[in-house]
């Protein structure tokens, strides 16, 4: 019987679990997970915050889902990997393998801020233990200075909005969500904000702390009863690392998502796998990706024959009822239509959809998306 084992219990671990269980059905599965919690949807703690869903309603699987599979979870820190005897250790336990996936997804990213050390209320935001730390600060007459408008921060800011007395966010990009919008769709996304209360101060950051005051690039002070680090994440890759596997920004994996030592797979976001959309490997740190690595990668590891080639970056956001889709590349020839329900900005190049932006109007985002996947060409297409 063959021994499986799976360390991190995010959301690419569900999909290993079911993809091994569409081949084998009776080899042993064991999942490593530190965080002491079972598989759960990350993006909904903003949600926690805003009283809108709880933790029972976040989980990904049922809770019987584990034993129906056959999955044995255990709950702790996989320390290091020994290739050759192929076992993990695990605290007091060393656990045995004959295939293992690798799924410990991101970890935040803090700058060396001079002074951080010091402030007493601090906090990221990517689990459900860090909204349960924040929410025990929150209160209306708190001022919360969020460092990073991307979506992290942006969502931590919509999740405590109705909860304190004012929030700053920060960054030392010109425009929120720089990595997935450009300044058109920005602006008009960060208007939205706006109107609900956010202030923001763009091209311009935190560079060091003094106790809860900020101190500004531009010279400029804000002060803060509570502060939110969201300048972004990082492929959490130390195991296969320090085992020398082949790394880069993540885990260098192929289509089938195997890494480059024997019988280890990778999948979720400490993953660098193939996006068709710019026919290379980058780290795509979004939720169907990490299942559908994971799926391919427990379809695989138990002997069958799956490849995930056609994976593209993809993010679906909403702030105060407020929707935006993106997904693709943005080069080539834009195609833009702006009405009084939003943007809709189309990416033509070499005679295919290679990537949209939809602001507010999100209606035909699927059929979009499923262009670029199928890099379907668009002669004989209507995309009004």
């Amino acid at each position: 019987m063959k021994k499986y084992l799976i360390i991190g219990g995010g959301v690419a671990s569900i999909g290993c679990i079911e993809g091994i269980r569409s081949v084998d059905k009776k080899g042993s599965i064991t999942l490593v997970s530190g965080e002491g919690r079972l598989t759960y949807c990350r993006p909904l703690i903003s949600y926690y915050l805003e009283k809108k869903t709880d933790f029972e309603k976040m989980k990904y699987r049922p809770e019987e889902f584990y034993s129906e599979m056959g999955c044995d979870v255990v709950f702790d820190k996989a320390e290091k990997i020994n290739a050759e005897e192929k076992t993990v250790k695990c605290g007091n336990r060393s656990i045995n393998y004959d295939s293992l996936l690798v799924a410990t997804g991101s970890v935040p990213f803090v700058p060396p801020f001079s002074g951080l050390e010091n402030v007493e209320k601090k906090f990221s935001f990517m689990t459900e233990d860090d909204a349960l730390n924040i929410e025990k600060e929150l209160s209306p007459d708190k001022k919360v200075l969020i460092v990073g408008a991307g979506l992290i921060g942006l969502k931590c800011a919509e999740g405590i909005a109705e909860r304190v007395k004012k929030i700053t966010v920060c960054d030392l990009a010109t425009r929120v969500l720089s990595s997935i919008l450009d300044d058109t769709c920005a602006a008009y996304m960060q208007s939205k904000l706006e109107a609900a209360g956010i202030e923001f101060m763009l091209g311009d950051t935190a560079v060091s702390f003094d106790k809860n005051s900020a101190i500004m690039k531009s010279g400029k002070t804000v002060d803060f009863d509570i502060l939110i680090l969201a300048v972004g994440v990082k492929a959490n890759i130390s195991l296969l690392k320090d085992i020398g596997a082949t790394v880069d920004r993540g885990v260098i994996v192929d289509t089938e998502m195997k890494t480059s030592v024997k019988d280890i797979y990778a999948a979720g976001d400490c993953a660098q796998g193939y996006d068709s959309s710019i026919n290379s490997n980058r780290v795509l740190a979004i939720l169907p990706n990490a299942y559908m690595q994971g799926f391919t990668a427990g379809v695989n590891m138990a002997g069958g024959k799956k490849v995930f080639d056609n994976a593209i970056p993809m993010n679906a956001i909403g702030f105060f009822g407020y929707h935006a889709l993106t997904a693709g590349a943005y080069t080539g020839e834009c195609y833009e239509e702006k009405t009084e329900n939003g943007i809709k900005r189309l990416f033509v190049e070499g005679g295919r959809l290679v990537g949209f932006m939809l602001i507010g109007d999100v209606s035909r985002a699927g059929i979009y998306t499923s262009l670029i996947r199928e890099r379907t060409p668009l002669a004989k297409i209507n995309l009004d």
